[in-house]
């Protein structure tokens, strides 16, 4: 390609101002026929603002759509005519977003939708009523109404879109700790791997199957973060806001501790990161997966790690296929138990 590079921009927050239609215009018009000399009124009534939807399809990956095309709006309704003829309801406009998202009033910084299954359609904004129109307005003391009213504006707002990636685990580390190697290797998943910091600029999510149980659990590889992400430092909250929904937590820490690092100090900066950003982070079940076991030092690192971790700890290996197993069946788990917990209070 001539040398030319090119990069993948995954939007996951836009702002959008979004508009319903407004009401067609009621009609004032009387009859006017051969035999009717004194015709009555007829004007007809204005046809109904479309409608805004926000319904989430896990075919859309992102907001790119929205980036480029920040202002939708609904059709307007029809004004009603002569005859008694109705205007015709405005088209309404169905925007599809990713599973995930949430719509906030950027005006308020409330969340006014989300939008968390495939299909889940939600009424964002309403269109305008129709005007009425002049036959609305006869009665016995009024044989010839010249009232009728315009149509209603439809609603209107300036939003924010925010993509909160939904997956069962949330995969955390620091850049290079080989999450995405993971991700790769026990799930369907394929992420870009490379021995470099930050190969994943976007969360990608994996499907961990287990056939026997009947059961799957979601896998989302979430950017490397550094310390001080609470801070929006590095990828920073733009990345840290995808953990939010997942159910369970699993930190990745390097054991053989590459450049000069230190396990246990990886683990505590991780999860203070995430205390600070949301304390209800630091809430979630978590497990901890001890990376590298096939480098040298990292037999050495892990019996010092074990002393200090008080997380279910499982070392692995993405190289040897070591400690897979144990692992996967951890998080199986750790994720149906908490499914049990969410039904068990839904009831």
């Amino acid at each position: 390609m001539s040398g030319r590079q090119w990069c993948c921009v995954f939007y996951d927050e836009v702002k959008v101002s979004f508009s319903a239609g407004k009401g067609g215009d009621g009609c004032f018009s009387f009859r006017r026929a051969k035999y009717e000399p004194k015709g009555g009124p007829d004007g007809g009534n204005g046809g109904r603002g479309g409608d805004v939807h926000i319904i989430a399809d896990e075919n859309v990956a992102d907001l790119t759509a929205y980036y480029f095309k920040p202002g939708w709006k609904a059709r307007n309704g029809e004004p009603g005519r002569g005859a008694n003829q109705y205007g015709a309801k405005g088209a309404d406009i169905e925007l599809k977003v990713p599973v995930g998202t949430v719509v906030i009033d950027r005006e308020t910084e409330a969340v006014v939708a989300e939008v968390t299954e495939h299909g889940e359609q939600v009424l964002l904004l309403e269109g305008g009523e129709g005007g009425k129109g002049n036959t609305v307005f006869k009665s016995s003391t009024n044989q010839a109404p010249r009232e009728y009213t315009l149509g209603n504006a439809g609603g209107a707002g300036d939003y924010r879109l925010v993509v909160k990636t939904i997956a069962d685990v949330g995969l955390i580390g620091f850049p290079n700790a080989g999450k995405s190697t993971l991700l790769n290797m026990i799930t369907n998943a394929h992420p870009k791997t490379g021995a470099y910091p930050f190969t994943t600029l976007f969360p990608t999510v994996g499907v961990l199957d287990f056939p026997e149980e009947y059961e799957r659990v979601t896998v989302a590889d979430i950017p490397g973060l550094v310390e001080g992400a609470s801070d929006n430092r590095g990828l920073g909250h733009r990345f840290l806001k995808h953990v939010e929904r997942c159910k369970v937590l699993l930190i990745m820490v390097d054991m053989q501790g590459t450049d000069d690092r230190e396990p246990i100090g990886d683990l505590r900066v991780l999860q203070n990161e995430l205390k600070l950003y949301k304390a209800a982070l630091s809430r979630k079940p978590l497990l901890v997966a001890a990376n590298k076991m096939d480098e040298p030092d990292a037999p050495k690192n892990l019996k010092l790690f074990e002393k200090k971790c008080k997380h279910p700890l499982y070392p692995i290996s993405c190289v040897s296929d070591e400690g897979f197993d144990a692992l996967k069946a951890a998080l199986l788990e750790a994720v149906l138990k908490v499914r049990a917990e969410e039904s068990s209070g839904a009831e």
